[in-house]
C-alpha cells in the first residue's frame, strides 16, 4: 500500500525563487537560507519519493475573490508556473498523479471534508519555490505533485485545529491506496511576517523557534492555537503556519526530527524549515 514516509515543513518566500533563477543561492545575503536547506536536497536524492502532497497556498494566481475555497485538491494531470505579474517562472511543469489524488479526494468527502476538485490550474511560488529549495535546479521536478490548496489568505481561514484533523484524513486515506508508493507530505508558508499596515515587516524569531518546538513534540497541542494568536504574534501573514499543522496531522502523534533550520532574514520575513517522519 502507499505510505506517507516523511513530512517538510517549509517556508516559500517568493524572493528565494529569484534568488534561485538568477543564481544567487550562495552570495552573502542567501548563503545563510539555502545552505539549511543542503541537507534536505541530499536526502531527498536518497528518499525518492514518488509523491508530493503539496500544501499550500495561492496567490490571486489560479483563485480570486470570485471563489475561495478553503481547501482544494488538484487532480490534474500537469500544472504549469504562474505568471505573477512577471512572466512565469522558468522551473518545470508540475506534473500531478490523478489516481492518487481523485482517490485521496473521494476518501476525504466520504470523510466529511469538503474538498474542492480542481482538474486545471496553474500554480505560484507557494508550491513552485518549495520545490526549488529541495530540488534545485532540473529539467524535470523528480517526482510527482499533488497540489492541495488552503485559504489563508481571505477571511475567514480554517483553524489549526481542522488542518491537523485533515492531516489524520489524508494519511488514512494514503494508506487505503492499494499501489506501492512513497509519499511525502509538505506544509508551506510563514514563518512570522507581516506585509501591510502599521506592524508591516513583524517577525518575531521566539515565537517562531516554539512553533517548531510544538511541532516535534509528542502530543498535539499545537493544533490548538487560535487565530488570534497567530495574528498578535506572528503579523497577518504568519497563519499561513495552519499548513504546517495538515503535514504534521498527517505524521501521527509520535515524529522524528531529521533536520531543523530557521534563519532571519529573508525580505521581510524570517525563513524556517523542518524535516520529520513518523515515529511509530
Amino acid at each position: 500500500m502507499a505510505r506517507i514516509t516523511a513530512g517538510v515543513g517549509s517556508s516559500h518566500v517568493p524572493l528565494l525563487g529569484v534568488a534561485h533563477d538568477q543564481g544567487k543561492e550562495r552570495d552573502d545575503y542567501f548563503g545563510p537560507i539555502f545552505a539549511g536547506y543542503d541537507w534536505t536536497r541530499e536526502w531527498e536524492k536518497q528518499e525518492k519519493p514518488d509523491v508530493v502532497i503539496l500544501v499550500y497556498n495561492d496567490h490571486a494566481s489560479a483563485f480570486d475573490m470570485r471563489f475561495i475555497p478553503t481547501f482544494a485538491i488538484g487532480c490534474g494531470e500537469r500544472y504549469k508556473p504562474a505568471d505573477e505579474g512577471w512572466g512565469p517562472r522558468k522551473v518545470p511543469d508540475v506534473i500531478g498523479h490523478p489516481d492518487l489524488a481523485w482517490h485521496i479526494a473521494q476518501s476525504l468527502i466520504l470523510d466529511e471534508f469538503d474538498m474542492t476538485i480542481i482538474n486545471e490550474m496553474d500554480v505560484d511560488h507557494g508550491l513552485t519555490v518549495p520545490l526549488s529549495m529541495m530540488f534545485g535546479a532540473c529539467e524535470a521536478w523528480p517526482t510527482t505533485v499533488i497540489p492541495l490548496a488552503v485559504n489563508v489568505v481571505t477571511y475567514p481561514p480554517p483553524s489549526g485545529n481542522r488542518c491537523w484533523a485533515l492531516g489524520e484524513a489524508i494519511a488514512r486515506a494514503v494508506e487505503s491506496f492499494p499501489e506501492d508508493l512513497n509519499v511525502q507530505i509538505w506544509g508551506t508558508g510563514g514563518m512570522s511576517h507581516q506585509l501591510q499596515g502599521a506592524r508591516a515587516g513583524l517577525i518575531n524569531p521566539e515565537w517562531d523557534n516554539r512553533f517548531l518546538d510544538l511541532l516535534e513534540a509528542e502530543d498535539d497541542a499545537v493544533r490548538h492555537i487560535p487565530h488570534i494568536e497567530y495574528l498578535r504574534e506572528t503579523g497577518s501573514e504568519g497563519i499561513e503556519m495552519v499548513m504546517w499543522l495538515i503535514m504534521r496531522g498527517a505524521l501521527g502523534h509520535k515524529v522524528k526530527t531529521l533536520h531543523r533550520h530557521y534563519h532571519v532574514p529573508c525580505s521581510n520575513t524570517a525563513i524556517g524549515h523542518i524535516v520529520l517522519e513518523p515515529n511509530t
